[in-house]
Formats: C-alpha cells, sequence, structure tokens
C-alpha cells in the first residue's frame, strides 16, 4: 500500500514533543521519522459523537498534527452514556466547542478546526479536500454515502465505522487497491427499516471498541505500516465477544469507483436514500404534534393511543395507551377499531411512521403519527415524564 505522502520531511519535533511521544519514538514502526509524520497529518473526523469521541482523543494523544472536527449539533443529556469526548457541563453546548476543549485540554500542541455545518454536496469536496484522512464516524446513510462518493472523488480514504446495540464494523474505504463502501452496500435500505441508536440503543462502550480500531486503522494509513482493513470488514459482536472478518471485493461495475463510473460529481443523497422534501411534505398530513394530541384529550376527543414499542420500554414510561408492538402488529391489527382516530407513537417517531404505514395500506384512514414520539411528548406536554 502507497505511503500517504505528507511534508514530514519538513516537520521537526520539539523537545517538548519527543518527550511527549516517547513511547512512539522507541517504536521501529513508528520511529522519529514515523512520528514527523504524524505532526504533518491532517485527518478529519465526520462526526463528534459516539466514534467521533474516542478518535479525536486518541488521534490527538498519539500527535496527529491536525485534527478537523464536523458537527451541527449541541451536547444532550443521553449522549453521555457513550461520547466520553464531552462532559456533564458541556450539555446544551455545542460538541465542535465541547470536543476543541477537550482535545485541546489533552495535547494543547494540536490543531483542531472546526466546521460547524451539515456536511452537503455543497460543501463536503471543499471541506475534505484538505486532509490526508477522513474518518467517518456517522448515523446516518446520506452522509455515509455522501462521504464515501467524495473521498473517492478525491482519492481520500475513507475509515468507516458503524455502530448498532451490541454490533459494530469497521473497513478502510474509497483507497485504489480495495471497494469503496458503494461496492459492499450498492443500495441503501428503505427509509425507515434500519433503526438508529436513538429508537434501538446501542451499548456504552461499543463505540469505543470501534473508534478506537478505527483510530488504529488511521494511524497505520498515516504511517505506512502494517495491514489495514482494506479489502477486510470487521465485524464485531461485543455481546459475544466475538471479530469475524468478511472480504471484500472491488465491484468493476460500481457507479462510482468502477471502470466506467457514472457518478462523477456530488448527488442528493437524501433524495438517493428515498428522503425527499416531497415524501416528507406528504407525510405530514399523517401526523400529530404533541399540542394537537394533548388538546383532543382535553377535548375529550374518542383518541386511541397506540404505543408500538417494546414492552421494557414501556416500562420505563409510558402515556397510558395500548402497548402493541411493532412486530406483534400484523397479528393483533384485530384488536383496532378503523372508525376511532388512532394516534401511534413510539420513543422518537420512526417505528411508529412505519406502523402508520401499514395501517394505511389495510384500510385505516383515521390514523396519525405522533412527531417526536414519546420523548417529544415528554419535553412539550410533560416534563416529570423520565426521558431515555
Amino acid at each position: 500500500m502507497r505511503q500517504l505522502e505528507t511534508a514530514s520531511g519538513e516537520v521537526q519535533l520539539t523537545r517538548e514533543e519527543m518527550r511527549r511521544y516517547g513511547r512512539h519514538l522507541i517504536m521501529p514502526e513508528v520511529g522519529l521519522e514515523g512520528q514527523r509524520k504524524l505532526k504533518a497529518s491532517k485527518v478529519l473526523l465526520v462526526g463528534a459523537g459516539g466514534l467521533g469521541s474516542p478518535l479525536g482523543l486518541y488521534l490527538a494523544a498519539a500527535g496527529v498534527g491536525t485534527i478537523g472536527i464536523v458537527d451541527f449539533d449541541v451536547v444532550d443529556p443521553t449522549n453521555l452514556q457513550r461520547q466520553i469526548i464531552h462532559s456533564t457541563n458541556e450539555v446544551g453546548k455545542s460538541k465542535l466547542e465541547s470536543a476543541k476543549q477537550r482535545i485541546q485540554g489533552l495535547n494543547p500542541l494540536v490543531e483542531v478546526r472546526t466546521y460547524e455545518t451539515h456536511l452537503s454536496s455543497e460543501n463536503a469536496l471543499e471541506i475534505l479536500a484538505d486532509y490526508d484522512v477522513i474518518v467517518d464516524g456517522t448515523d446516518n446513510f446520506p452522509t455515509r454515502y455522501l462521504v464515501n462518493d467524495a473521498c473517492v472523488l478525491l482519492g481520500k480514504p475513507n475509515v468507516y465505522g458503524s455502530i448498532f446495540r451490541f454490533e459494530g464494523q469497521a473497513s478502510v474505504f474509497s483507497t485504489s487497491e480495495g471497494p469503496c463502501y458503494r461496492c459492499l452496500y450498492p443500495e441503501p435500505p428503505p427509509p425507515g427499516l434500519v433503526p438508529s441508536c436513538a429508537e434501538g440503543g446501542v451499548l456504552g462502550v461499543l463505540p469505543g471498541i470501534i473508534g478506537t480500531i478505527q483510530a488504529n486503522e488511521t494511524l497505520k494509513l498515516l504511517l505506512g505500516i502494517g495491514r489495514p482493513l482494506i479489502g477486510r470488514l470487521l465485524l464485531v459482536d461485543a455481546l459475544a465477544v466475538q471479530f469475524r472478518e468478511l472480504k471484500l471485493r472491488k465491484n468493476p461495475e460500481c457507479p462510482v469507483c468502477g471502470v466506467n463510473p457514472t457518478i462523477k460529481k456530488l448527488i442528493d443523497y437524501e433524495a438517493f436514500c428515498g428522503i425527499s422534501a416531497q415524501q416528507t411534505e406528504q407525510w405530514k398530513q399523517y401526523e400529530i404534534t404533541a399540542e394537537e394530541l394533548k388538546q383532543k384529550l382535553d377535548d375529550g376527543d374518542d383518541v386511541f393511543v397506540l404505543d408500538v414499542r417494546e414492552p421494557h420500554e414501556y416500562e420505563i414510561v409510558n402515556m397510558g395507551g395500548t402497548l402493541i408492538p411493532l412486530g406483534e402488529l400484523p397479528n393483533r391489527v384485530r384488536e383496532l377499531d378503523s372508525a376511532r382516530t388512532i394516534v401511534a407513537h413510539c420513543h422518537h417517531g420512526g417505528r411508529s411512521q412505519r406502523a402508520v404505514e401499514f395501517l394505511r395500506e389495510l384500510g385505516f384512514r383515521k390514523v396519525k403519527n405522533l412527531v417526536g414520539g414519546i420523548d417529544g411528548w415528554a419535553e412539550k406536554i410533560d416534563p416529570l415524564l423520565p426521558r431515555y
């Protein structure tokens, strides 16, 4: 594998850096020259969340000279279970500022560049262009395809990672020697089919496991050592503590990295993943806000509240509605009265949207999805309810 071209020959280490990185310097695989490479390198982290937390900390500790971070979110209490770069004192503040302060507190010799923006087709190429390695720490399909395509077009390695519940994946995409993300997943799953971590949960330590693997792959790429995860997909099962590996091949028919690519510029990734503005607008007619539902209940309207979460979630908090988990709905649909107004809800609204789609296909017309789910209800209507 070719080594990344950096200006390492022009970079010198200070006495302070020699002391700080001493455990690297005594390793022949790194040594003085390798540490100079790290200091001259630039790595972009897409996301300052679960994966971005260990990535930012370990890459900074290793002495990567410039770390860029793209994010536009704020620190939420629910982040603290796994996003260890943030603290309780930072709740409500910008994730970028929180991450920057933590990284510079760990290693003030590292330059941290922040991009408080939504990565899009309009800005991705410009932001990614100045970095040697791009590390994907995102949690949604449109951005994953966007990062992949931008990396292929720019010739940048894409260090990929994903997490869900107890399972994680890691690989290195978009290099000349191996496949890209599209070679593995040519088409995205239908919208809403794959639950997010907010819906399905994630073991708090899992981002640490996958994130440190991504950090390891990044350092190997920068140093030009070892055997990177190019052409290999690492599958991690934290519950069984098992690591499996799948061999991946470059797809010659891939529309972005294949022999005759058809994607030569960035596209509309929301539309590609089936999340079009038109569909979003159409769905609004089947939605009801927490305020609207409360008004109906206060007015004594005949409303049937359908909770499609799992029993263990219902035990955490509930609105007093009827519990029929989404997976049981096809076998229990006869328990519902199509003449009544049915308001379905889950945690944030994803599963209940699928429930509404299913019921409408069966002929139910007076069925609505509660925007924001029970979490939105707790936030806007009943703040005494616990949130998770």
